[in-house]
């Protein structure tokens, strides 16, 4: 535990403590904001420029809106990682099709397995709906904007 000056009179208190990571990712279209999303979210786990791109991972997954679909896409990504310690290097291709009641997405991510030799960061523990915004701006050179909100 840290040492600094507590009042023990007091039945609880909070310490400063950042449990979360918020950034925003753009992107031309949704599917460039949605892989600067995810390349966000590896940025804070592991170096980029360390990691190859020797391994190959195809994503499918779907959800009922587009903000389901990033959050579905991002937690593959972090299963893949906890699981496997993949850490993702790049998007290759990615494909969101809107459906009736579905939006799917198709990508292909390249990386590595994380090994001992390369340096990581913070330990992504979830995805979150907190925050979450997918904002297309009337701009069309401004693209597309997520926003995303993770526990570390």
């Amino acid at each position: 535990m840290e040492h600094h000056e507590h009042d023990y009179r007091k039945e609880y208190e909070f310490l400063d403590h950042t449990a979360d990571a918020k950034f925003l990712a753009h992107g031309h279209t949704l599917e460039g904001a949605f892989s600067n999303a995810a390349k966000a979210m590896f940025s804070i786990v592991v170096e980029p420029d360390q990691l190859s791109s020797k391994v190959k991972h195809t994503i499918h997954v779907e959800g009922h809106d587009e903000k389901a679909l990033l959050y579905n896409f991002l937690e593959e990504l972090l299963f893949l990682l906890d699981k496997e310690f993949f850490g993702m290097k790049d998007v290759r291709s990615m494909e969101i099709t809107h459906h009736e009641t579905l939006v799917k997405l198709d990508a292909i991510v390249v990386g590595q397995r994380i090994n001992d030799d390369i340096e990581t960061g913070e330990h992504v523990k979830a995805i979150t709906y907190n925050e979450m915004e997918i904002v297309r701006h009337e701009h069309p050179q401004k693209g597309v904007t997520v926003q995303v909100v993770l526990d570390l």
